[in-house]
């Protein structure tokens, strides 16, 4: 809304004013205010949910009361995080802008209906399982809907051309809509949808964005559920999608700056500034919350958060077309989901042969690493055992931030390693 009014004061050339036409200074702006709503605004929603009683007890895995009283739903705080200050710096006429604040609200809506559920109705399974997986596919297809019927969801492809034995980059001069995405290590570094359906002949290119909606909505429901599954201790997932945030920020600026562009060899986004606006809000509400939510937490964000988070960073990759990085990028959130569906996998198969057994201590992995080998099922084999003594989860949390810091230098690194 406000950045109307920047314009207008542009076009007058009033002194100072044409700082707000940079993306770079839009963006400190969104990360400091999106910093200071969630940590003021956390104090008093944390202040007020607990004269209210709408708290949460946790328990450990040895069935002891861990953390009793502790607000929940504090996605909330993130939610009107992100959206205060996108709505009032951003272009809300761009279409990258307006599919992530639809994002937001969306799978918002569908997270808090989960937490209300488990709270109020005192229904600890909250919404059924199909009814989450509706959502994040009508999501999914939405966006790959928009990107596709968009005309302002265009790019101009990178070209190289040799000349006196070096490769020079350049971009097509012509911006237009196409099935392409960057993929790691690889030279020409984009992969096209439709050279996959190339067996379709001359419906290839609409096969190929057939293929490229499945993708998005594929990418939509596994982020999503494994942000879902990474929410399992005090600041972890908060930290993890921090760390994501900031390297998904990168890459969408150097994609909407056409030099840097042409330098990293990688396709040129007109108007994907406005994903690094919201992508800088999504990080400043990320840290805010951190101040209240590290260990020891004084909220939870549940469901409202947890969905929201893994949805936004599925749906920012998919926009700046870095959607294949996520592998990388999101190991954490892999890991979580395949820890989940082997270890199900391997306990049927056991249970078939009249045996219980298991790969891990306790799935998601995370809960692995705090689990005493003492405390363990006498009648269950377990394939990886170690470690025996358990880890506090505070210790267990900073690993894991770890591990995503390294992730996300290797997913910058692929830029210029091929």
């Amino acid at each position: 809304m406000l950045n109307y009014i920047f314009e207008l004061m542009q076009q007058y050339n009033v002194p100072g004013w044409r700082l707000f036409g940079y993306t770079s200074f839009r963006a400190l702006i969104a990360i400091v205010l999106a910093l200071l709503i969630s940590s003021i605004f956390g104090e008093y929603f944390i202040k007020y949910f607990k004269k209210r009683q709408i708290s949460e007890t946790l328990r450990d895995l040895d069935k002891t009361n861990l953390k009793v009283g502790v607000p929940t739903m504090g996605g909330i705080i993130i939610i009107v995080s992100i959206l205060i200050p996108c709505l009032l710096i951003g272009r809300l006429n761009n279409v990258y802008m307006l599919l992530l604040i639809i994002t937001t609200v969306w799978l918002g809506i569908v997270g808090f209906a989960d937490d209300y559920i488990k709270t109020f109705k005192k229904n600890k399974d909250g919404i059924p399982g199909k009814v989450k997986i509706i959502s994040q596919v009508g999501l999914g297809l939405l966006i790959g809907l928009t990107l596709y019927l968009s005309p302002q969801a265009v790019m101009r492809e990178n070209i190289s051309i040799e000349r006196n034995n070096t490769v020079e980059i350049q971009h097509e001069k012509k911006a237009v809509k196409l099935t392409k995405t960057t993929i790691p290590f690889i030279k020409s570094h984009n992969l096209d949808y439709s050279e996959l359906t190339s067996c379709f002949g001359e419906y290839s290119q609409a096969a190929g964005w057939i293929l490229f909606v499945i993708v998005t909505i594929f990418i939509v429901t596994a982020v999503s559920n494994g942000a879902n599954l990474n929410d399992g201790m005090d600041g972890m997932l908060a930290g993890n999608a921090a760390i994501i945030g900031v390297t998904l920020g990168l890459l969408a600026y150097v994609s909407g700056h056409v030099n840097m562009a042409e330098y990293l060899n990688i396709m040129f986004l007109p108007g994907s500034e406005e994903v690094v606006i919201f992508t800088c809000a999504f990080v400043g509400a990320l840290i805010g919350f951190l101040w209240y939510n590290a260990f020891p937490a004084q909220v939870f964000m549940g469901d409202t958060g947890s969905l929201t988070i893994g949805g936004i960073i599925a749906v920012i990759a998919i926009l700046i077309h870095k959607e294949i990085l996520l592998v990388i990028l999101c190991g954490i959130f892999v890991a979580e989901n395949l820890s989940v569906m082997l270890q199900v996998a391997y306990f049927k198969q056991g249970k078939k042969k009249g045996i219980k057994q298991r790969i891990f201590k306790c799935t998601p992995l995370h809960h692995h690493y705090t689990i005493s080998d003492e405390k363990l099922d006498k009648e269950s084999t377990y394939l990886i055992r170690k470690p025996l003594k358990p880890m506090h989860e505070a210790k267990v949390t900073l690993r894991f931030w770890i591990v995503t810091i390294v992730l996300a230098a290797i997913t910058i690194m692929t830029l210029k390693v091929r």
